[in-house]
């Protein structure tokens, strides 16, 4: 297998948000936001509700480029590294979050949420249900 393909995403939004600081990751925050989704796709949240909690995966905007000094990391409440891909640092090979969030309104193409751990002008990549058994699942029997 060869590693010479470029991905490349275009955002479907923005995060806005006033907070100013933010826990670093969404099961400990309780900070509220906007996802502002492109007129686009704005019919495609239809089926969002109120009270629904959704993930959203979103680009480390602010994060520097990755390399191979980064490969392990010292999280501020361990007192070891890990594995980068054992933690949810931003700096990730690459820069991509995931987080669930839960929906406190709806109104057109913007989406209240609370718990975001997502700064100010965070590109929104997609938003996905959450699924946490198989009861969630659409294509369950």
């Amino acid at each position: 297998m060869t590693t010479d393909k470029t991905i490349s995403f275009l955002p479907i939004g923005f995060v806005r948000t006033n907070a100013t600081t933010l826990p670093r990751h969404w099961s400990v925050s309780q900070e509220k936001g906007v996802l502002e989704i492109f007129p686009e796709y704005a019919s495609a949240l239809r089926d969002i509700e109120i009270g629904q909690e959704i993930v959203v995966l979103f680009h480390f905007h602010k994060s520097p480029a990755f390399s191979s000094e980064y490969l392990f990391q010292t999280p501020p409440h361990r007192s070891s590294s890990r594995g980068v891909f054992s933690i949810c640092s931003p700096i990730r090979p690459n820069a991509i979050g995931m987080s669930v969030v839960e929906v406190t309104s709806k109104d057109g193409r913007h989406i209240g949420v609370k718990h975001i751990d997502m700064i100010d002008g965070t590109p929104i990549l997609d938003i996905k249900p959450l699924v946490t058994g198989q009861h969630d699942c659409p294509s369950a029997e």
